[in-house]
């Protein structure tokens, strides 16, 4: 078992959701080794009482438990990956936990590299965005063995209020796929309604009052179309990071034989924010696209 008191537990990417759950660590009591390119990032969580490793080869070999939180799949395969990544400098025995979205082969294929240095490897993506992660309160979609879930569950839930073992390697993956195909139908949906009532010579506030206390509510509904109304973009999930989920999405889903119009959809319209610059604005910048026709 990973307990606070006795076991190491290594960051790698100590950002917007990283550094939160770093910091929940050292709080339940775990000893926390940090890496991050940028050194300055992770400048609270020192001061506070994690230890500074120079690359994943050197915070590897030091910890029981090694949780990454990267940007993309290529950063998580530099990480995994090579003389220099996490799986050939672990111990036997360690635990590698990856909560960056990425592919759910990617995450099989740690998976059985792993195993073949008696490591072991779950993919752990989550949600709730940075509010999630301040308050310790995300969602965790594991994926892997379950003695090693059972290993590591008590470490999740000083991250998540919500976590659950959802099956084999890339299992956590393919949940977190469902999260964001889910949310990008609801984002896309919030805009067009609100895009309809503006246009038709409503008052999009009033619209929202009504729609959201009814059938239609939701969470985007409620947490994020006020922020359309008032143009604030500010992000709690970047438009670009979206952008990625998506591809990821419809790569999968290609792998699987199956089509998603709706995702496919989504994905233009987001890409088409990335490509006017808005990029590094909150998912809600969709808004963007409707408020002005």
């Amino acid at each position: 078992m990973i307990a606070p008191g006795s076991a190491t537990i290594g960051f790698v990417g100590t950002g917007v959701m990283g550094g939160p759950m770093a910091g929940h660590a050292l709080a339940a009591g775990y000893r926390v080794v940090v890496y991050t390119r940028t050194r300055e990032r992770a400048a609270a969580l020192l001061e506070a009482g994690a230890e500074w490793a120079a690359s994943p080869a050197a915070l590897a070999p030091l910890c029981d438990a090694v949780v990454t939180m990267v940007g993309y799949p290529t950063d998580v395969e530099e990480v995994y990956f090579g003389d220099g990544g996490l799986i050939a400098n672990a111990r036997p025995g360690t635990y590698l936990i990856d909560c960056t979205t990425s592919s759910p082969a990617l995450a099989a294929r740690i998976a059985r590299a792993a195993d073949e240095r008696g490591i072991h490897a779950l993919d752990a993506p989550v949600t709730g965005g940075d509010v999630g992660a301040r308050e310790a309160r995300l969602s965790i979609m594991v994926g892997g063995l379950a003695d090693d879930f059972a290993a590591v569950e008590g470490l999740l839930q000083v991250f998540g209020a919500t976590v659950v073992h959802q099956g084999p390697a890339g299992s956590g993956q393919h949940t977190k796929m469902a999260n964001q195909l889910a949310i990008a139908a609801s984002m896309v949906g919030a805009a067009e309604a609100l895009g309809y009532a503006h246009a038709a010579g409503l008052d999009p506030e009033r619209v929202l009052e009504s729609i959201g206390a009814g059938s239609a509510g939701s969470w985007t509904l409620t947490n994020l179309a006020p922020h359309m109304l008032a143009d604030n973009f500010a992000p709690g999930f970047y438009v670009r990071h979206f952008v990625k989920d998506l591809r990821i999405a419809l790569d999968s889903a290609a792998e699987l034989g199956i089509e998603l119009p709706g995702a496919e959809l989504a994905s233009r319209l987001y890409e088409s924010l990335v490509a006017a610059g808005y990029g590094g604005d909150g998912t809600q910048a969709i808004w963007r696209l409707y408020r002005d026709r």
